[in-house]
């Protein structure tokens, strides 16, 4: 009996060993446990349907991350696209439709709009103060971050500044006499240039051509998206420098600002 019971009373000190490992082996999983992996949930910004590439980089900037452009951007003027079934049916899904509202298409985007969908005219820019101010409104409109817009906007009116001395720079000396396209004149303000001039953007009549060609220009900024000052041109065997104002697919407003800073520095000898 005493064996039987010493047995048994090891085997009950083994068991009780075995518990306490088990026991230790249990804490040690709790406190090396892998952490919680999961990632918090996404918060997906407001769908947007923006009416040109130009609208579109606004919207970027003013911190827009799902955004559908209607008129492609290799046309010459995207304002006079002709939408598609596709486009309009994309329209009908947005939470904004933002629009320049000089758009041919613009009554047809309006009528495709969901009934929960606001429609919103954006001032398309690039004086880097009207811009700003822009940028942080329909940041605002869209319920994003307006600080997150307010820096976007900085950053650009930085690279404006940036490459304005650049221009200017190269410029220095020369003393051009520039007439320009009423919708470039950031563009003229980018190289330190002021036009004797404005015209457009309706197509320039002979009277027209006879009045500016009085101002005897050396340089006439010429949009490209819509051009009329070629009789201009003719007459007064200016050098025409096209200026572009819509960005590409990429959305890149400083692109474009980089663009034309090239574009004058090159013409303007």
């Amino acid at each position: 009996m005493r064996k039987s019971t010493k047995r048994f009373a090891g085997a009950a000190i083994a068991a009780a060993l075995l518990f306490a490992g088990c026991g230790g082996s249990d804490s040690a999983s709790d406190t090396t446990a892998a952490p919680d992996t999961t990632a918090p949930a996404v918060v997906e910004g407001p769908k947007v349907v923006a009416s040109t590439s130009w609208v579109a980089a606004i919207a970027k900037l003013a911190g827009a991350t799902d955004i559908t452009v209607i008129a492609p951007s290799n046309l010459q003027h995207p304002p006079d696209y002709d939408p598609k079934a596709s486009d309009l049916a994309a329209v009908a899904e947005a939470d904004f439709i933002l629009l320049a509202g000089f758009e041919g298409f613009a009554a047809r985007l309006k009528e495709a709009a969901g009934s929960t969908a606001k429609v919103e005219t954006v001032a398309t820019e690039y004086y880097p103060e009207a811009l700003a101010k822009e940028v942080a409104r329909l940041a605002e409109v869209m319920g994003l971050d307006v600080a997150e817009a307010e820096l976007n906007a900085t950053l650009f009116s930085d690279h404006f500044m940036e490459e304005s001395m650049r221009v200017k720079e190269a410029l220095s000396g020369k003393t051009p006499v520039v007439l320009a396209h009423m919708y470039v004149g950031a563009w003229a303000m980018l190289g330190g240039l002021e036009p004797k001039a404005t015209f457009g953007p309706a197509p320039l009549t002979p009277s027209d051509i006879v009045t500016l060609s009085k101002n005897k220009p050396t340089v006439i900024l010429e949009n490209k998206h819509m051009p009329v000052g070629s009789g201009l041109i003719e007459a007064t065997k200016a050098t025409a420098i096209e200026m572009v104002n819509f960005p590409g697919n990429d959305l890149d407003l400083d692109a474009v600002v980089s663009a034309n800073a090239d574009a004058l520095i090159a013409a303007i000898k």
